[in-house]
């Protein structure tokens, strides 16, 4: 029997091993909203009756994924990341709090909201309610969205440093913090790690807002920042360069107090496709990513063992080829429903080339919405054909939602269990 660890490293090396690995929870973007943790938690019988669940990730209201939870589901994969969340708050001091569908959970201390006269719940960057919100989760609703804080822009008056003060030199409190976390995972469990230390996601759409910024400067409104990819060009590609000077200097910082301890990284949550297509041109991938995203894999694979692992959701397929030249080693979250994102032909084409990481049910229609036999049938056939050869680690397609029938999630993970072992 192998150990977790060694079953994601023979996945990363295209090798078929005893299984197929699986992820849970170890990233933003493969884990699973706190409401059907909850639920998903329950119904195995691992906690009494409303005992409440963490939320780890405020922002998109995702649940802690215990080590109980992993055994329970076979999960190969725990995170490693910065105790602050992206809403500036560490997570830490938890106190009681009620979501809208009444689940009981566990939120840091920092976590201070106030209802607005519609109901909405605003968030506030630090907890800080002195200043203004900057996050927004309408009535009823699951996560929050950004509230825009934009100041008015003075073409002639834009300053690199202000779309850069989150791009700051890492402090010692984080490294030695990492550093504690990596040794801890590396000791108490035999799972992969896979690490988000930030700063190396160049446009990121979710982070330019500054959310945990109390008085955010520079381009900040969503459409204004891909506005100016175009009109602004050369001013972004100016701030992307001193990023990267930044990230990389960081990653120098934390490799040598994680060494070789961590298994992945996560170094680009970009999104780069819609539904029907990828939302820019090979071309401007190439003139105004790529550069970037390539410095810091080139990084990475000279200094490290680490795989790099890029998210970008929707289709594409078309700049698939250009994510390979820039070096990484990993795709999520495998959006098969989008255009021209196939499994077959996603395996085909490029998989002795990448990892894919997701994919393994759509987030979108089968979970929530299909019968528990439409999720068997889809995730088997997706374990058959990512899996084939390795190169393929089990997540669904991004974050599982609230309100999936739990009968499906755990159909999802008892087909796992069933059909995800090599040579059966």
């Amino acid at each position: 029997m192998l150990t977790s660890r060694q079953r994601v490293n023979h996945a990363l090396n295209h090798q078929e091993s005893d299984r197929v690995p699986v992820d849970l929870g170890a990233s933003p973007v493969t884990g699973m909203q706190v409401d059907t943790v909850y639920k998903l938690r329950q119904a195995l019988g691992l906690d009494a009756p409303c005992t409440p669940v963490k939320v780890v990730e405020p922002y998109q209201m995702l649940g802690e994924i215990k080590l109980d939870l992993m055994d329970a589901l076979g999960i190969d994969v725990v995170g490693l990341a910065k105790p602050s969340t992206m809403f500036g708050f560490n997570n830490e001091g938890w106190k009681p709090w009620t979501t809208f569908a009444g689940t009981p959970v566990l939120v840091p201390e920092g976590f201070n909201t106030e209802p607005d006269e519609n109901g909405d719940i605003l968030m506030y960057p630090e907890g800080d309610k002195s200043v203004p919100p900057s996050g927004r989760m309408p009535k009823g609703g699951f996560y929050f969205d950004s509230v825009p804080r934009q100041l008015p822009l003075d073409d002639n008056h834009l300053k690199l440093e202000d779309n850069l003060e989150e791009f700051a030199p890492i402090s010692n409190e984080d490294l030695a913090y990492l550093g504690r976390e990596a040794e801890r995972i590396w000791t108490e469990t035999d799972k992969a790690v896979l690490a988000n230390f930030g700063g190396t996601a160049f446009g990121d759409i979710a982070l330019v807002p500054g959310p945990w910024l109390k008085h955010p400067k520079g381009i900040r409104d969503v459409e204004e920042w891909y506005v100016s990819t175009v009109s602004r060009r050369d001013f972004v590609y100016k701030i992307f360069e001193r990023q990267c000077e930044i990230g990389i200097e960081n990653l120098e910082k934390i490799h040598k107090v994680v060494g070789e301890r961590v298994t992945v990284v996560f170094l680009s949550g970009t999104d780069f496709g819609q539904q029907n297509g990828p939302f820019i041109s090979p071309k401007t991938y190439r003139e105004l990513y790529q550069p970037f995203n390539k410095a810091v894999n080139d990084w990475v694979h000279k200094n490290t063992t680490w795989k790099t692992f890029i998210h970008s959701c929707g289709s594409v397929r078309a700049l698939l080829p250009d994510f390979v030249a820039a070096g990484f080693d990993i795709l999520n979250p495998v959006q098969c429903s989008a255009a021209c994102m196939a499994p077959e032909e996603l395996k085909r084409e490029f998989g002795d080339q990448v990892t894919f990481w997701g994919g393994g049910v759509d987030t979108q229609k089968t979970l929530p919405f299909g019968t528990v036999d439409d999720v068997r049938n889809e995730v088997s056939s997706r374990l058959k054909t990512f899996g084939k050869g390795g190169g393929y680690v089990f997540n669904t397609i991004h974050n599982v939602q609230a309100r999936v029938p739990i009968e499906n999630v755990l159909a999802m993970y008892e087909t796992v269990r069933d059909c995800g072992r090599y040579g059966v």
